[in-house]
């Protein structure tokens, strides 16, 4: 157990008026048919029923002529190439709900066929992602089309009712009837004819109504058609497992490789340099004493240069592994805190003791934001934390009250350039996460969650 300091808390002020919450309902009621959000909702419904009709006939002209030339060879590859194409179309759904809804839906996996005809054929016909997009278009012929279609007429005869005065207004219609009597009405209910303001303005007022249902209405299909999205044109959690593994995998061989360049770099630069300085000594030192003179001055640079040699050995197995890990991780980061330049308070809590590899991760993940905190926040203190997390995790988290402003993630991905993007990569290796919180003026946050052991 580490000493324990008292960390500062943070308060936020809240808004001077917030509107309250009675009024706040109503002013989105009834706003709600103005927004740009409704007229989005709309046009996408719109869109998807006019999509739905040719995915149905993509569907029952592709499937069907493709079975029925199944005893051509001609039928494979024109069912291949329809199954195929279902990856197209989801293409154009994710697109239409990023662009139109703001659901942001990862694409599955690209379609990867073996080599050979008859590898491409069993690709195609075993593509999980291609299946999944038909049974999506085949899904859009009950909520794009039927479905669709009635949110599509209720559209328009509500909005037809609440303007039904001026038309009225304007033509005058006449309908007569069964007496012979004329009547200027447009809508007729059984004998009951709007003929006249009161009446009008009576069944204009149930469309206005009707209109500000409307928004939820559409609110709730587009909701159906983004679970529907997700859930058959985006990427599974098996496919983002996949990918976070190929991620991994890289981000491992790129650190590996990027560790041994540096060690030959370190070692070719300074080592190897001195180590050839020593033994040039020594050989100088060997011709005097050969020649009957004093080789003590050499033989004392040649000494001074081995020690050099050593601390820079010394230095290459820390970055390697550094050895107050031997103790465990709160020594570790004891060590880091006082070598740091801007004091820091160091909190570690760990009933459990983490792995070799956890500790590794978390101990050059900390080293690696403390050297940011020195050389870009500009902050008077900073906070170390390694405490349990949910589970078996372990929290770590390093604090700042420097200036803040550091790049955020961008798509659920941290921005290239950021300099966390590498320890998130890291943290994401034993199956781990790493959270940022900075807002401009400060403070920054960063914790980076990892699991007690090791996952891979």
């Amino acid at each position: 157990m580490t000493e324990t300091h008292t960390e500062p808390t943070l308060v936020f002020d809240a808004p001077a008026s917030a509107p309250e919450p009675e009024e706040h309902v109503l002013r989105s009621v009834l706003l709600a048919p103005v927004r740009a959000r409704f007229w989005k909702e709309l046009v996408y419904v719109l869109t998807v029923f006019v999509l739905g009709c040719l995915a149905v006939a993509y569907l029952f002209l592709g499937f069907g002529g493709g079975l029925y030339l199944a005893i051509t060879v001609i039928g494979l590859p024109v069912l291949a190439g329809v199954l195929l194409g279902g990856r197209l179309w989801g293409r154009v759904y994710r697109a239409l709900a990023k662009d139109l809804l703001g659901i942001v839906v990862a694409p599955p996996p690209p379609f990867a066929p073996a080599s050979g005809l008859i590898g491409f054929f069993r690709s195609a016909f075993t593509d999980r992602a291609a299946w999944r997009a038909a049974l999506f278009l085949l899904a859009q012929a009950v909520l794009g089309v039927a479905v669709g279609y009635l949110v599509l007429v209720g559209v328009a005869m509500t909005m037809f009712t609440a303007l039904s005065p001026i038309p009225w207004a304007l033509i005058r219609p006449t309908n007569v009837d069964e007496n012979g009597v004329e009547h200027q009405s447009m809508v007729q209910f059984g004998g009951l004819y709007l003929d006249s303001w009161p009446k009008v303005l009576a069944f204009a007022l149930v469309g206005a109504l009707g209109c500000l249902a409307l928004p939820w209405l559409l609110r709730g299909v587009c909701w159906l058609h983004g679970l529907l999205t997700i859930a058959l044109l985006g990427a599974t959690t098996r496919d983002r497992r996949v990918t976070e593994l190929q991620e991994s995998r890289r981000t491992a061989v790129e650190d590996s490789a990027a560790t041994l360049r540096r060690l030959e770099r370190d070692l070719h630069d300074g080592t190897q340099a001195r180590l050839v300085t020593i033994a040039m000594a020594l050989g100088r030192a060997e011709d005097r004493l050969a020649a009957g003179g004093d080789p003590s001055d050499l033989i004392a640079e040649a000494r001074a240069g081995s020690k050099e040699a050593l601390t820079e050995l010394r230095e290459l197995v820390r970055g390697i592994h550094p050895p107050a890990l031997e103790l465990g991780l709160g020594p570790a980061l004891e060590t880091l805190a006082a070598r740091c330049s801007v004091p820091v308070q160091l909190r570690v809590h760990l009933p459990e003791r983490p792995t070799p590899a956890i500790e590794a991760i978390a101990y050059f993940s900390v080293a690696e934001l403390l050297t940011n905190v020195v050389r870009h926040a500009r902050a008077t203190s900073a906070w170390v934390s390694a405490l349990p997390g949910d589970g078996r995790t372990i929290a770590v988290t390093v604090r700042d009250n420097g200036i803040g402003g550091v790049m955020t993630p961008v798509d659920g991905a941290l921005g290239a350039g950021s300099g966390l993007s590498g320890l998130a990569a890291r943290a994401r290796t034993v199956d781990g996460t790493l959270t940022v919180h900075s807002p401009a003026g400060g403070p920054t946050v960063v914790t980076i969650l990892l699991p007690l052991a090791g996952s891979r």
